[in-house]
């Protein structure tokens, strides 16, 4: 009997544990159990799931963290993985807060519709993309701190020191400094300041080095998954880079391109009281794409001849800068939505030109 009953699982991830709990067709919960996060304890959490009935879904909290390799065994298992979002701090107040009790209610999600959401496979060509950038993203912040270092150590330093490289322009000056030979008494602090100098600026190089090997690999990597994409005015390697991640590697989980623009922050929000009628920027959303979203804007503000004449029409007719972004972003993220997509997935009912905005 169990096999022909319809159950729907939910998932509460953890670093050492997974929590799974069981619900029928009309809510009542069945069963809960704690399943380790290997291989073989995915294999008898699935397992545990199919012993009460027919699994018509599985709610997953954290699919892009500690869930993301269950989810993918499941997807594999042709078991249908919704995203559970974590529920929000007055409803936990108001139920309590324990493993079991979170992975009934991401089962309960999924059977209300409050969770409905697929979640990115991580599977492909863009999950290699992300993990190249997590790696650009901190070799890039790190020499930064690097080359602030190496200025805040200077204006310390003894006058020499000081006097001869202050006004040296950054490339000038870790070259400078990386070929120099500063001596090995360090109980003497100018001694001691260049051995220091020349230690950031050889880590700066290093740094500069894989960067350079990020970049190249990523270059390839999003010519390959999107080349129409870098083709658009305005859309550098790493702005592609950055919307192809935001997208996932099954970009056809976006119901049109109005969700992607909601998820990019980019959907204009109401702001309209009595007689304005307005709206605002999205400060929600994925921060990072909306970042890329507002560089390319702005290098199309700068150089592309269509965005110039949208700017100065939508200034003389009195809109504010931000609002001319908040546009610019939208016409942007629909645009970017159609080189995303197979073309069979595009809802172009809703395409505008530029001008027509």
């Amino acid at each position: 009997m169990a096999d022909e009953i319809a159950v729907i699982g939910g998932v509460d991830t953890h670093t050492e544990f997974h929590q799974a709990a069981v619900i029928d067709s009309i809510g009542r919960h069945l069963a809960t159990e704690a399943f380790p996060t290997t291989h073989d304890g995915y294999r008898r959490l699935l397992e545990w799931l199919r012993s009460h009935g027919e699994v018509m879904a599985v709610g997953v909290e954290g699919t892009g963290a500690y869930g993301s390799e269950l989810a993918r065994l499941l997807r594999a298992s042709q078991v249908t993985v919704i995203e559970v979002d974590r529920p929000d701090r007055r409803a936990r107040r108001a139920g309590g807060k324990s493993d079991p009790i979170d992975a009934f209610a991401a089962a309960t999600a999924v059977l209300s519709g409050r969770a409905s959401g697929t979640p990115k496979t991580r599977d492909g060509i863009v999950e290699a993309i992300r993990a190249l950038r997590v790696v650009r993203r901190s070799a890039v912040k790190a020499r930064t701190q690097i080359i602030n270092q190496i200025r805040t150590l200077i204006i310390t330093a003894p006058g020499e020191i000081r006097e001869r490289l202050r006004t040296l322009a950054p490339a000038e000056l870790i070259k400078q400094l990386s070929r120099s030979r500063p001596g090995t008494d360090t109980r003497d602090p100018a001694c001691a300041v260049r051995i220091a100098l020349r230690r950031l600026a050889r880590r700066h190089q290093y740094l500069t080095e894989e960067i350079a090997d990020a970049d190249a690999e990523l270059k390839s990597l999003v010519a390959e998954a999107a080349p129409s994409l870098i083709a658009l005015p305005g859309v550098g390697i790493e702005t592609a880079a950055q919307l192809l991640i935001t997208a996932g590697d099954n970009p056809e989980r976006l119901a049109s391109e109005a969700s992607f623009a909601h998820l990019c922050a980019a959907a204009p929000i109401q702001a309209s009281s009595g007689r304005t009628n307005r709206h605002r920027l999205n400060r929600g959303g994925d921060r990072r794409a909306n970042h890329a979203l507002h560089m390319i804007a702005l290098v199309r503000m700068r150089y592309d001849q269509r965005t110039q004449n949208y700017v100065a029409r939508r200034t003389a007719e009195g809109m504010s800068k931000k609002d001319i972004l908040r546009c610019l972003k939208r016409f942007i993220a629909r645009e970017v939505y159609q080189h995303l997509t197979p073309p069979t997935t595009y809802r172009n009912h809703s395409h505008r030109p530029l001008d027509a905005l």
